[in-house]
C-alpha cells in the first residue's frame, strides 16, 4: 500500500509539500461523456438550443474551471497552467468531452484536466436541461498523464 501523502503523522489532512521537487513538464488528459435523447442531440448538432452555442460555452467553462481547481478541490495546489484545451466529439447517443492540461511545475495537472471535463459536461447539461432533464454524465476519467516523479501513464 502506498503512503497517504495528504495526511500528517497524526492522521490530519495536509497539503503535500512539493517545494523540494524538481519542476518538470507535466500533461494530463481526461475524458467523459454525456448521454442524451435523440431530440436533444439533434438540437445541439443543429445549433437550435434556446440558450445559444452550447459547446462554445462548455469549452470556456471547462477552461475556466481548470484554472480554479485549487479553489474547488481541498488540498490541491494552485497552479500556473501553461495550457488547457477542451474538445468535443459527437457520439451516437451524446457528446464526449476531452480536456488536456499542461504546465512546467512541481505537481501534476490530473485534477485540472478532470475538473475541466466535469464542468464542461455540467455546462452542457445546464444549457440543454430545458429539452432533456434525463441526460446522464458518465465515465469521467483520466486517460493519460505525462511527466513527474511517477512517470508516464496511460489507461488500458
Amino acid at each position: 500500500m502506498s503512503e497517504l501523502t495528504h495526511l500528517d503523522p497524526q492522521g490530519r489532512a495536509r497539503m503535500v509539500d512539493v517545494g523540494a521537487k524538481a519542476a518538470t513538464q507535466r500533461v494530463a488528459i481526461a475524458v467523459g461523456a454525456i448521454r442524451m435523447n435523440a431530440a436533444t442531440l439533434g438540437a445541439l448538432r443543429g445549433g437550435t438550443v434556446p440558450k445559444g452555442d452550447v459547446l462554445a460555452a462548455a469549452r470556456i467553462a471547462g477552461i475556466m474551471a481548470a484554472k480554479k481547481t485549487a479553489e474547488l478541490i481541498p488540498l490541491c495546489h494552485p497552479l500556473g497552467l501553461d495550457a488547457v484545451s477542451v474538445e468535443f466529439a459527437y457520439l451516437e447517443d451524446g457528446i464526449e468531452a476531452r480536456a488536456a492540461a499542461s504546465l512546467t511545475g512541481r505537481t501534476g495537472v490530473e485534477m485540472e484536466a478532470l475538473t475541466a471535463v466535469s464542468i464542461a459536461l455540467l455546462t452542457i447539461y445546464d444549457m440543454a436541461k430545458a429539452i432533456d432533464k434525463g441526460m446522464v454524465i458518465h465515465d469521467v476519467r483520466l486517460i493519460e498523464k505525462r511527466g513527474g516523479k511517477s512517470g508516464d501513464w496511460k489507461a488500458a
